[in-house]
């Protein structure tokens, strides 16, 4: 994107003619021996079968700043691990696997929840979250990155962009978000384009003013999983364990650093990875769930702030976020047109509806239950309950990887 123009609240860094890829790296590399950064890879076993990983680590090998690579496995039997622990090999930084169904970890799960803390459901949240745990317990890093592996069109330049913000001490942020294009012959981030950002608005415009909408709608691309942060910030951050992971986290960031402190970064010129299912007729997967799961997290995290829902509030809502998105589904035809772009008209409205569908189930769920299921513990109340969980983790990390 080659426009300079600072969005919202937000510190914005754009992509402004091409990279000096080799200048940043070589900074960072610098400013790590100081200040060293560890890479998070929440990953499926089978995404090391697919071709997207595979080109992940041929780019990583690159890569010298890294200290340490901690890849997070989701569901995995023994075999599977042994399977992760040798294709995770070739990779020259030190690599750490954490095996979260192993015998080991699922212990440290077990003792954790025995003391009346949540540690979420199995997903990309929670393996995310024992992951800053480990890290956390070798106490020498400064910050941690994350990214997904299933993205097609990975590059060293998408990570030194994501990192710098954070290792660089002459920026010094506490919280950077990756942001990029997800165009190919269409546009795609349907979730972004015809439910985030079209439901921030309409709340807007019923409820006014508010700090944390204003936050939230700051953010070019709030539904990225590319980011990095200062490890204090993994020690006190609680997590969603649903899909409303990232937008959970915006909220974490927002309630626990200054938002000058926070910061987005053009991390790619194009953006291609697994695309979900609308599934239109189904809120148990896909799209559906996806929009149920983030409608839920974005209205209990108002409610913290003291916004109040009174009676007629979401049937306006829903009038409101209608109106909003097809006002959005208009701007993004046009924008389509002038670029050449395909563009289903069907497809898209079928999408406003599912995701008005979404939201009316998100607000029932509300309206019963204010609450929900409790974000993961964040863990310093984790460390404040049992002192010693981070040596028992690092042990059991150790042990697995032996």
């Amino acid at each position: 994107m080659s426009d300079f123009f600072q969005t919202g609240i937000v510190a914005t860094f754009h992509r402004l003619g091409r990279s000096n890829l080799e200048k940043i790296e070589a900074e960072l590399t610098w400013y790590a021996n100081e200040r060293p950064i560890a890479l998070v890879l929440p990953s499926l076993y089978a995404e090391i079968e697919g071709d997207a990983l595979k080109g992940i680590i041929r780019k990583l090998k690159e890569v010298k700043y890294i200290k340490e690579i901690v890849v997070t496995l989701g569901p995995a039997s023994e075999a599977e691990f042994n399977r992760a622990r040798q294709f995770f090999s070739d990779l020259p930084q030190e690599v750490k696997i954490v095996w979260n169904t192993g015998g080991r970890v699922t212990d440290i799960y077990n003792e954790i929840e025995s003391s009346d803390l949540p540690t979420g459901e199995h997903g990309k949240g929670r393996s995310a979250w024992m992951a800053y745990g480990y890290i956390l317990s070798q106490q020498r890093f400064h910050g941690i990155a994350l990214h997904d592996c299933d993205i097609l069109t990975y590059s060293r330049d998408m990570l030194a962009r994501l990192c710098y913000p954070v290792v660089n001490p002459n920026l010094d942020y506490d919280f950077c978000k990756g942001y990029y294009n997800r165009v190919t012959n269409k546009m795609h981030g349907r979730v972004t384009r015809l439910l985030v950002t079209p439901l921030i608005r309409a709340l807007q415009k019923i409820i006014g003013h508010h700090p944390l909408l204003l936050f939230f709608d700051s953010f070019r691309y709030p539904l990225a999983g590319e980011f990095a942060m200062d490890v204090d910030l993994a020690r006190v951050n609680r997590i969603p364990g649903d899909w409303g992971l990232e937008v959970g986290v915006l909220a974490e960031v927002y309630r626990n650093t200054a938002i000058r402190r926070v910061c987005q970064v053009d991390i790619s010129e194009n953006y291609e990875h697994k695309h979900q299912e609308l599934s239109p007729d189904d809120a148990s997967k896909g799209l559906y769930k996806m929009c149920v799961d983030i409608s839920k997290s974005i209205f209990r995290t108002l409610a913290s702030e003291g916004i109040v829902f009174p009676a007629g509030f979401f049937k306006t809502l829903f009038a409101t976020y209608v109106s909003t998105a097809h006002d959005f589904l208009k701007r993004y035809e046009d924008d389509a047109a002038i670029n050449g772009l395909l563009f289903d008209r069907h497809d898209e409205t079928l999408a406003i509806e599912t995701f008005t569908n979404g939201i009316k189930k998100a607000a029932e769920i509300i309206m019963e239950d204010p609450l929900g299921v409790p974000l993961i513990a964040s863990w310093d109340r984790v460390t404040s309950a049992i002192p010693d969980i981070l040596n028992k983790i690092h042990t059991a990390v150790e042990k697995d990887n032996k």
